[in-house]
């Protein structure tokens, strides 16, 4: 299968290439196609012809967001639009990558693939966008939301909190945020798997499990045999720019009704990601 990747030096990219295999033939793309562009983007999917295109590009800074609001929606939603343009052109499918950050956050039990999204913040009012421009284009798609995601590439809340458990006397996270971490290698294995089902629509991966981001920095301390302090703060003391979603746990119930086994609990990828794949360097 030919795969034209969007994203590749990114934490998902960077994973996706290290999950794909002999079996997948993978044009990887990063700055060099700006997918705002669409003559840029019909042309090089033209050229490649690939059997379809996976977007793992994004405009993630969540904060940055706010204050930004042209270039999170030209990369979240026109990107993601000319992209399915290119898409609908060629007669290939789309796997687009989105997140939790669509919902508001409010509910009291796991978003299911079928709860209506409500975003509230720029990053995720873009991401949206980005959605119904590829669901509204395209007769076949995967839409594949995500959240909390670390892995070996680019900076994340992992690499940061071990860098600061190394660094500082104690460390200050929010105990009043709820979600799924995510391990972007485990993402990408997954990704992989719904591809040679064929069975298109909206899913829900994340590793299994909900903890709040403290409880996550604590299971990241143990792991790597840190005993420093994790002392609870709230969102409002954090004060942030951006909103962020409450809770923002989600239900793969899609994987269920097509019977693709759900991804591993969260504690077991992250032992993994700590112990065996990041470099040392990378959290010094």
């Amino acid at each position: 299968m030919k795969i034209l990747l969007t994203g590749s030096n990114g934490q998902l990219g960077t994973d996706f290439l290290r999950a794909s295999g002999p079996e997948h033939e993978v044009v990887a793309h990063d700055l060099d196609l700006d997918i705002t562009d669409r003559a840029v983007v019909a042309t090089r999917v033209a050229e490649v012809a690939p059997d379809i295109v996976v977007n793992a590009a994004a405009y993630t800074n969540v904060d940055g967001a706010e204050a930004d609001e042209l270039n999170a929606y030209r990369v979240n939603a026109l990107g993601p639009q000319n992209i399915a343009l290119a898409c609908q052109a060629a007669g290939v499918p789309m796997l687009h990558v989105s997140t939790d950050f669509v919902f508001s956050g409010d509910a009291t039990v796991p978003y299911t693939e079928f709860d209506r999204p409500d975003p509230t913040g720029v990053y995720g009012k873009s991401k949206y966008a980005g959605e119904q421009y590829v669901t509204g284009l395209l007769d076949r798609y995967y839409i594949c939301r995500t959240s909390w995601l670390y892995g070996v590439g680019g900076p994340n809340f992992v690499k940061t909190m071990l860098k600061a458990g190394r660094e500082r006397p104690e460390v200050k996270v929010v105990d009043d945020q709820e979600g799924s971490p995510t391990y972007s290698l485990d993402l990408a294995r997954k990704l992989l798997e719904i591809i040679e089902t064929g069975a298109y629509g909206v899913y829900h991966l994340s590793n299994q499990g909900s903890i709040t981001w403290n409880r996550f920095t604590k299971d990241i301390f143990e792991i790597a045999g840190l005993d420093t302090p994790v002392l609870p703060i709230s969102t409002a003391e954090l004060a942030r720019p951006a909103p962020r979603p409450r809770f923002s746990t989600m239900r793969g119930l899609a994987l269920e009704l097509q019977g693709i086994p759900p991804m591993r609990p969260y504690r077991e990828a992250l032992e993994e990601f700590i112990l065996r794949d990041l470099p040392p360097e990378a959290s010094s």
